[in-house]
């Protein structure tokens, strides 16, 4: 009875240590930087891949219906694969770009510093944080522009959408649908004297129920809202960096009067046992 009962006293202590151990890890995880790095790969996923998708279907609408001649829109074709190439660089960037954000997050968080005493912020690792800061800062301004760029082809798509809306409203009244037009020549996305350049009446309509408008459509409203995660996303990194570069500023204060105490301590207590040498001899 004697040796189960110790049995089972030792193996509840194990679990107490499991569970603190667990408690303790749980405690290290930066919650905040985990957040910002998902929200970032979400946004950056939803705009990489949606863009990309859209900018195809965009170029399908163009050539079929609005730009027959392939020389009048090359110039184009080139500027959307130029972008679909930027895509994929963007893509990879950031995903490398966030992974880093987040270990800088583990390393800079208070609990883990907490399981190593040892730990001692460098004048490196706090210029490297303020890099981290200063690059967050400019990314952030970048990201606001593209979404502000990414909203441009909304606003196309949703012009085009609301003709079509209006041209089959009855309330609308409409007695010659063939003049109502939507020329993309005004937007200076293919040049003037592209043909047709413009759709009219029912050919407009058209248009706006084939597959690749309604994906387009709503792939380019994926991807500003992608672009706008990706831009509150990098704002939130800008301030958990900006914290956590004020953390080891302060913690490196910290370890400077420690080590100043720490010397004036062994000054005072070698001083002490002198004065007590001195004083055992002269006794």
């Amino acid at each position: 009875m004697e040796t189960t009962s110790e049995e089972n006293r030792e193996q509840s202590q194990e679990e107490k240590g499991c569970f603190e151990c667990c408690i303790k890890c749980l405690g290290g995880v930066p919650y905040a930087s985990l957040v910002a790095t998902i929200l970032c790969f979400s946004g950056v996923a939803l705009f990489c891949g949606c863009g990309h998708v859209a900018l195809t279907g965009t170029l399908t609408i163009l050539e079929n219906h609005f730009s027959k001649v392939t020389s009048d829109h090359a110039m184009l074709t080139d500027v959307i694969q130029l972008m679909q190439y930027v895509i994929y660089g963007i893509a990879s960037f950031f995903f490398l770009y966030g992974i880093i954000l987040l270990a800088e997050g583990f390393y800079t968080t208070s609990a883990v510093k907490e399981l190593h005493s040892e730990f001692k912020t460098t004048i490196c690792g706090r210029c490297i944080s303020g890099m981290f800061v200063f690059l967050t800062y400019i990314l952030g301004i970048a990201w606001l522009g593209v979404f502000g760029f990414s909203a441009v082809p909304v606003f196309l798509f949703y012009n085009m959408w609301s003709t079509c809306t209006a041209m089959r409203s009855p309330v609308a009244n409409l007695t010659n649908v063939d003049t109502i037009c939507v020329d993309i020549r005004q937007y200076g996305i293919i040049p003037w004297n592209a043909a047709p350049g413009k759709a009219c009446g029912s050919t407009l309509g058209d248009i706006c129920n084939t597959s690749e408008f309604y994906l387009s459509y709503h792939l380019y409203i994926i991807a500003c809202a992608g672009a706008g995660a990706t831009v509150i996303a990098l704002i939130h990194f800008l301030m958990i960096l900006s914290a956590n570069w004020a953390y080891l500023k302060d913690a490196s204060r910290m370890h400077a009067y420690q080590d100043i105490k720490l010397k004036e301590e062994q000054e005072l207590h070698d001083i002490t046992s002198r004065s007590k040498e001195c004083l055992n001899s002269y006794t």
